[in-house]
C-alpha cells in the first residue's frame, strides 16, 4: 500500500486507524483479505473493448484500486489505464471509442506488489522485437524481487514496481524465434502463483502456473475466443463456457485457430481454497463447483462441528451469507438479516466529525433491532483476519439488544500470511497467528468462538478429508504449507516471522 502523503492522495485512499472504536461507523470490509486482480481478454470479435469493459464489470470483486484496457486494431495498440472503478472509466462511450479494434486484454487490480499509482495500472505494454505485447495478471511472483534486481543489474529500465512486468522483460530477451517459445521461456523462470492474459499483434494468449493456484477459464462468444477469471465475466456478456486452462497450460489463439502447450512437468493441481471460501463471486464456476453451492456445504459442515443453542443465524454481510444459509438449515434454526447493508453509501459521501461518530452514526451497516433484541445469535462469517472488525460487529449486536452472540467462522483459523496474490498481514497481525481460541474469543468479545476445521472444507468440496501426503488444493494460510518455493525470502522452508518480513518486502 503506498506509505506517503501523496501517493495516498494519487490513490484516493487515507490512512486506517484500526484500534477498536465502541462507537465505529461500521464497515465490515475494512478488516479483509484483498482480492487479488481480475483479468479478461478476447480476440476477433468487433466490440473487443466493449466486452471487455463489460467483462472487468462482472470481475470488479477482484480488484477495486484500479483498471485498464489494451486493444488492437490491426495497425497499432491503444491503451486506457485509470485508478478507480470499472464504472468510473470504461461506462463512456468515448472512453471506449479510443479503443478500436477486434481484439483486446483487460485488469482490474488490487495490489499485492506495486503501489497503487498510475503506472503500476495494467495491462502494461511494452514495444518488442516482433511488435508490442501487452500482458495482465493475477497472481504473485514469489522469486520476482530476485528476477527484477537480476534484470536491472543487467541494464533493464523497469518502468513500474509491479513484478508483473517482469515476465515483459524476459520475454524481451528471450532468445527463440517464435513468440509462443520466447513466452514460454519466460514462464519458466517464473515461480509462485500467476494466470497471464497477454495480446500481441497477431496473437491472444492464456498462461496458468503449473500448479494452478490462480484461476483462468476459457469461454466463447460469437465464435470468439475468451478468457476470464471467472466464468461470471462470461455470463455477464452471454458467452458459452468451454473449459478451465488446466494448470501449466499456454493457450495461444490466432488466426490459425487456438493451440495448447504444456511445457512443464505434469503435476497435481492446487487451486487456491480462497476462491471458494471468498474471492470468487458466488455464481462462478470454479473448477467444476459451483461456489454458492460450496459456501452453503462450508456452513453445513461448520454447523454439524460448532453447534451451539440459539434463536437465530445472522451473517455478516455479504460474504458470509451463504454459509450462513447452510448453517441455518443444518441446525435448524432460523435465518434473519440481523445486519444491513446501505447499498448507497459512495465511497465519496461526506465523512462525519468526530461528534457525530461519538453518537454511534453508521453509514455503511447496522443492527436490524428487531431481529436482534433479546435473542441468542450465531454470527456467521466467512473468516477472522486481524480480528478488529468482527470485535466491532460483536459489540454492535450487543448494543442492539442480543442476550447472546455465537460466533462462527466457515473457514479454519488464518495463521500464516499468503504470497500468491492476496493482500494478506504479516504474521503479527494475525489474530490467529499470535492468539489461542479463547483468547480470540476474550478479545472479539463474543459469548463463544468456533472455525471450521481443515478436514471440515475438503468435506464441503465433495471430498473425505485433507490428505497431508498429497493436499487436493494450496491452504497455506491454514496449514502453513507452501506449495512453491519462497526464492525472494532464501529458503523453501520459513519461519511465520521470515515469512512476514517477506510479505512485507513485497
Amino acid at each position: 500500500m503506498p506509505k506517503n502523503p501523496q501517493d495516498l492522495a494519487i490513490a484516493g485512499q487515507t490512512e486506517v486507524d484500526t484500534d477498536f472504536d465502541p462507537h465505529p461507523d461500521l464497515d465490515v470490509y475494512a478488516d479483509r483479505l484483498r482480492e487479488e486482480c481480475g483479468v479478461f481478454g478476447i480476440f476477433g470479435h468487433p466490440d473487443a473493448a466493449a466486452i471487455t469493459a463489460l467483462g472487468l464489470h462482472a470481475l470488479q470483486h477482484r480488484g477495486q484500486e484500479a483498471c485498464g484496457i489494451v486493444s488492437f486494431d490491426g495497425k497499432r495498440f491503444h491503451s486506457e489505464r485509470r485508478l478507480g472503478l470499472v464504472g468510473d472509466t470504461f461506462s463512456e462511450r468515448t472512453v471506449i471509442d479510443r479503443l478500436p479494434g477486434n481484439s483486446a486484454v483487460g485488469h482490474v487490480r488490487y495490489s499485492t506488489t506495486g503501489e497503487t499509482i498510475l503506472r503500476n495500472v495494467q495491462p502494461l505494454f511494452a514495444e518488442l522485437e516482433g511488435g508490442g505485447f501487452a500482458v495482465a495478471h493475477n497472481g504473485n511472483l514469489t522469486n520476482g524481487i530476485s528476477l527484477r534486481k537480476n534484470l536491472v543489474r543487467e541494464g533493464a529500465m523497469m518502468q513500474s514496481t509491479s513484478d508483473t512486468e517482469v515476465i515483459l522483460h524476459l520475454v524481451a530477451r528471450a532468445r527463440r524465434n517464435r513468440f509462443v517459445d520466447r513466452f514460454v521461456e519466460g514462464l519458466r523462470q517464473l515461480e509462485g502463483a500467476y494466470a497471464f492474459v497477454g495480446l500481441t499483434n497477431k496473437k491472444l494468449v492464456g498462461a496458468r502456473d503449473p500448479l494452478g493456484i490462480r484461476p483462468l477459464v476459457l469461454g466463447k462468444l460469437d465464435g470468439c475466443p475468451i478468457l476470464a477469471s471467472e466464468t461470471c465475466a462470461l455470463d455477464i456478456i452471454g458467452a458459452t463456457y468451454v473449459r478451465d486452462v488446466e494448470n501449466g497450460e499456454v493457450v495461444v489463439f490466432d488466426e490459425d485457430g487456438a493451440q495448447s502447450h504444456k511445457p512443464f512437468p505434469p503435476m497435481a493441481a492446487r487451486p487456491c481454497i480462497f476462491e471458494y471460501i471468498y474471492f470468487a463471486r458466488p455464481d462462478s464456476i470454479v473448477g467444476g463447483r459451483n461456489v454458492y453451492d460450496v459456501r452453503k456445504n462450508l456452513g453445513a459442515e461448520l454447523a454439524r462441528e460448532a453447534a451451539v443453542a440459539a434463536d437465530v443465524v445472522v451473517p455478516v454481510p455479504d460474504s458470509g451469507v451463504p454459509a450462513a444459509l447452510g448453517y441455518a438449515q443444518t441446525a435448524g434454526i432460523p435465518y434473519e438479516l440481523g445486519i444491513i447493508r446501505n447499498h448507497y453509501v459512495g465511497r465519496t459521501f461526506i465523512q462525519p466529525t468526530q461528534s457525530i461518530r461519538d453518537q454511534g452514526v453508521r453509514l455503511k451497516h447496522s443492527a436490524n433491532r428487531a431481529v436482534v433484541s433479546g435473542k441468542r445469535i450465531v454470527l456467521v462469517d466467512d473468516s477472522i483476519v486481524r480480528g478488529t472488525t468482527s470485535r466491532k460487529i460483536v459489540q454492535m449486536m450487543r448494543d442492539a439488544g442480543a442476550a447472546e452472540v455465537h460466533f462462527r467462522i466457515s473457514s479454519p483459523p488464518i495463521t500464516h500470511p499468503d504470497f500468491y496474490g492476496i493482500d494478506t498481514p504479516d504474521a503479527e497481525k494475525l489474530l490467529a497467528a499470535t492468539m489461542d481460541l479463547e483468547g480470540m474469543r476474550k478479545f472479539i468479545g463474543a459469548d463463544s468462538l468456533a472455525f471450521l476445521s481443515v478436514d471440515g472444507i475438503y468435506r464441503a468440496m465433495g471430498l473425505p478429508g485433507r490428505d497431508a501426503a498429497k493436499p487436493q488444493f494450496t491452504d497455506h494460510c491454514f496449514t502453513g504449507d507452501y506449495p512453491t518455493t519462497l526464492t525472494d525470502l532464501g529458503a523453501q522452508d520459513a519461519s511465520p516471522r521470515q515469512l512476514s518480513l517477506l510479505a512485507e518486502a513485497i
